[in-house]
């Protein structure tokens, strides 16, 4: 019998990493969030289709509950847009491991990743994948190693081509027209 490393994991090994991720509630309870023992589930399952998708492996812990982890807090994240939310998260993750070629350790992208769909994306995964991550990708695999003395944060700003309203700029001017 031949061995494939990308078939199916047993339900046993779905469902004792669906119950990890189950325990993450309490965690992400504070947020608003949290995962029954199916969405656990179908988020694992998700994850498997991922990495056969992308011809990848996991070694060790999954990525899923760094992932929770680290987008728990997101202000673009509600109970009910959660799951799907993860799910494509978990994708884009994959994605992107191999359109950096494995340059980027999980943390230092999950950190570009963070910061980016909260304060670029405004929480819109397609925004994040097709312009923010493609552009660091393409820096990254054309050189750039500069998210190393960083770890990923206050990368983005080095690739972004479009004008951005400032802010505090703008309370000035309200000011100026109101007061």
């Amino acid at each position: 019998m031949e061995w494939n490393l990308y078939a199916s994991a047993t339900p046993a090994m779905i469902k004792k990493e669906a119950s990890g991720l189950v325990a993450k509630n309490e965690t992400t309870g504070r947020f608003g969030l949290s995962l029954s023992q199916e969405e656990a589930g179908e988020l694992v399952e998700s994850k498997n289709t991922t990495l056969r998708k992308y011809q990848r492996i996991e070694l060790g812990e999954s990525i899923l509950g760094k992932l929770i982890e680290v987008f728990c807090d997101s202000p673009y994240l509600n109970q009910e847009n959660y799951l799907p939310t993860l799910t494509r998260l978990q994708e884009v993750f994959y994605l992107y491991k191999n359109e950096t070629q494995d340059e980027l350790t999980d943390d230092e992208l999950l950190t570009f990743m963070k910061e980016q769909f909260d304060h670029v994306c405004m929480g819109d995964t397609k925004y994040l994948a097709e312009t923010c991550l493609e552009r660091f990708a393409q820096a990254v695999r054309a050189g750039y190693r500069g998210y190393r003395g960083s770890g990923g944060e206050n990368e983005y700003s080095r690739f972004d081509e479009e004008t951005r309203w400032d802010k505090d700029l703008y309370m000035d001017v309200v000011k100026e027209l109101f007061w």
